[in-house]
């Protein structure tokens, strides 16, 4: 089990707040829904919690910890376990679905064999067996989401950021992503999803809300 933890943890562009100062803890093996409107500060807070938005663009305050852990920069993210799915999904045209999953696990020092079954596991969780070997603009969007999530649960994340990763499915689909984003807590993972959508937002086990980058928790986990 790894927990999350943001204290304090807000976000400035400039003259613009983005997410006013909160304190924010998702332990392991929970799933927490950060909701709220377009604008609201979603994809800010879970960039700030992956260390990955530059001093250059925004001003980020306060502190991140994976299992006590302080986090400074993207590379101790990485090394801490933290996965960010962004809303765009981060992957290349260039490569097909099956390279955009293997590639990153060979870079890690996966053996070839081991990153090739992950590859094929996690294809076949998200129910894209049939798709390997399709370069990633011949996907259709929720594919492309579905690849990203695919290549996120074969790193093996102890931390799981999933920026509005369900938003382009259908309802078949959308649900299978949520029992799998499930599947990674139940794992021990701490999986926080950014999230527009009400009935996504149930299927977790709390729900903290944005307004104009200020929190709630609607219910806390």
């Amino acid at each position: 089990m790894s927990d999350l933890v943001g204290t304090g943890l807000g976000v400035t562009y400039g003259d613009l707040v983005a997410v006013r100062p909160l304190d924010l803890r998702v332990p392991g093996g929970r799933m927490v829904a950060v909701t709220g409107p377009s604008g609201a500060g979603k994809s800010s807070l879970l960039w700030a919690l992956a260390c990955a938005l530059r001093p250059a663009v925004a001003d980020v305050t306060g502190t991140v910890e994976v299992d006590g852990q302080g986090l400074w920069d993207r590379e101790d993210a990485a090394r801490a376990g933290v996965v960010l799915v962004p809303q765009r999904n981060g992957l290349s045209a260039s490569l097909s679905a099956e390279e955009s999953i293997l590639v990153p696990l060979l870079a890690l020092g996966v053996g070839a064999g081991e990153a090739s079954a992950r590859v094929e596991a996690e294809l076949g969780r998200v129910g894209l067996s049939e798709f390997g070997r399709h370069l990633v603009d011949q996907l259709s969007g929720g594919q492309q989401q579905r690849v990203a999530l695919a290549r996120a649960f074969a790193l093996r994340p102890r931390v799981l950021l999933a920026d509005e990763s369900t938003s382009d499915l259908d309802a078949g689909n959308r649900e299978l992503m949520i029992a799998a984003l499930r599947e990674e807590a139940a794992r021990g993972a701490a999986v926080v999803l950014a999230t527009h959508d009400p009935e996504a937002a149930a299927q977790t086990d709390a729900v903290l809300a944005l307004d104009e980058g200020a929190a709630t928790w609607v219910r806390e986990a």
